[in-house]
């Protein structure tokens, strides 16, 4: 991952449910959820701990939101699908 580049990533929270979100450093957002360092999500912080179960590179920031907003609309059952799928 080249420093200007954008994760959108999937967790699977402590109640089995999933969260997705974008980041420019997945090891520190991991870290927020977690309740590692300060931030994170609100939804995540009683859901602790969280795993990383997909991420997907994206070359810009309009990008990542887009497969974002895509991966919130599509079925639980797709989502890790359409995060490892070559073609969007």
């Amino acid at each position: 991952m080249t420093p200007q580049s954008w994760q959108v990533y999937l967790v699977r929270c402590a109640d089995d449910s999933l969260y997705c979100g974008v980041t420019t450093d997945m090891e520190r957002r991991l870290a927020q959820h977690n309740g590692l360092r300060s931030g994170g999500a609100r939804y995540t912080r009683s859901r602790r701990p969280v795993r990383l179960e997909a991420s997907r590179t994206c070359t810009s920031l309009s990008e990542a939101l887009r497969l974002e907003a895509l991966v919130k609309r599509t079925p639980r059952a797709r989502k890790h699908l359409l995060l490892q799928s070559a073609d969007l």
